[in-house]
């Protein structure tokens, strides 16, 4: 048998074709850039937030470097990055002409914690940037009292995390301004690249709906020098249609994980994916063990026909990129532990039953 680590497939019954309807109409209305379906798109995934304003961009990446610019945030500035995290997070920082400064994750969440952020903290820091990594809401009510002692901006990466919650709210409205991406691997994901900026902020918004358009302030007059990081109407249909099922197929991904959780948890030398608290919520965009023995596992999954993949092999901090950052091997020892034994499982909505048996049985086959 062969088990991907992604596929398509991820759509209940119906869904499949009301996308390749919504791509069709879409065609049909010849405003393929910023049409009514950008802004229909922009007002649901408002609602589905609970409130506030959300602007559609060209991809997650964009969405950083945007929020991070309508901040004011640029050189001279530090912003507060996980050491584990992905890089186009570290990059956009850098895009700016910001210095990313990197904090350890905390041990069971492996995202960002007030206390694993306050020794980075300098009299330079403008911004904490956390990443609800892997799908688990970080707990944000420590970052925010910290943001509001030390006069810090929060910005949420929220791309691995579309639909989970904190105390009951969305991730992606606790922060100052917010950032998600729409490649089609995440939750929620287009058919292609899409990105989206989200604030409760109408002026932070406001620049950022001219600033991604050129700087347009109407047709063809401009009122800054902008970038072009437009959403475009296709993606923006596709992801209506998904959007309409995201609580869905997260609830599917937290019933595969359950199983997994039973299946594995008397398997040796493996450690489970935990919410690390009640306040938190866990989507599992990815299904995350630990294994001293990952890479002898993941060649003996490959063997059998079972796709895996690893959330991230090398450091942020150990990339030849950040160099010039300073930092040596043994600066962040649980990253670098993360980095050497975490293996990410197949999990995605419309994974059969037998499929993930598979998976299982493998593993317990090579532990015995």
């Amino acid at each position: 048998m062969k088990v991907p680590f992604f596929t398509f497939r991820d759509f209940p019954a119906g869904l499949q074709q009301q996308v390749e309807n919504a791509l069709v109409t879409e065609l049909r209305k010849n405003q393929l850039i910023l049409g009514p379906s950008v802004t229909s798109f922009e007002q649901e995934f408002s609602r589905f937030l609970g409130g506030g304003e959300v602007v559609g961009v060209g991809n997650g990446y964009d969405a950083l470097v945007l929020c991070l610019r309508a901040l004011g945030i640029g050189p001279g500035h530090e912003v507060v990055v996980p050491a584990n995290g992905y890089i186009a997070t570290i990059n956009a920082v850098q895009q700016v002409g910001a210095k990313p400064v990197f904090a350890e994750p905390d041990g069971q969440s492996y995202n960002l914690t007030a206390a694993s952020v306050l020794p980075v903290l300098t009299a330079h820091t403008k911004a904490i940037l956390p990443i609800h990594l892997y799908g688990q809401s970080c707990e944000l009510e420590g970052l925010l009292s910290l943001c509001q002692k030390h006069g810090l901006y929060l910005v949420e990466d929220f791309a691995q995390a579309q639909g989970a919650l904190y105390k009951g709210k969305p991730v992606g409205t606790f922060g100052k301004i917010n950032a998600t991406s729409f490649y089609p691997t995440k939750n929620l994901g287009a058919v292609g690249d899409g990105g989206a900026v989200v604030t409760h902020d109408i002026d932070l918004a406001s620049w950022v709906r001219q600033y991604h358009n050129y700087g347009q302030s109407k047709r063809y007059e401009y009122a800054q020098a902008g970038i072009n990081s437009r959403l475009d109407s296709l993606q923006a249909a596709v992801l209506s249609v998904k959007l309409a099922a995201l609580n869905t197929l997260n609830a599917e991904r937290k019933r595969l994980a359950a199983i997994y959780h039973r299946s594995l948890s008397e398997v040796g030398d493996i450690l489970l994916p935990v919410t690390s608290s009640p306040d938190t919520d866990h989507i599992y965009h990815l299904y995350v063990i630990r294994t001293h023995q990952r890479n002898a596992l993941q060649q003996f999954l490959r063997e059998k026909g079972i796709q895996t993949l690893i959330h991230y092999p090398v450091p942020p901090h150990l990339q030849a990129a950040y160099e010039q950052l300073g930092y040596r091997p043994g600066d962040f020892p649980l990253t670098e532990e993360l980095a050497a034994n975490s293996l990410s499982l197949p999990l995605f909505p419309g994974m059969t039953e037998p499929e993930q048996m598979y998976v299982v049985e493998q593993i317990q086959q090579f532990f015995r």
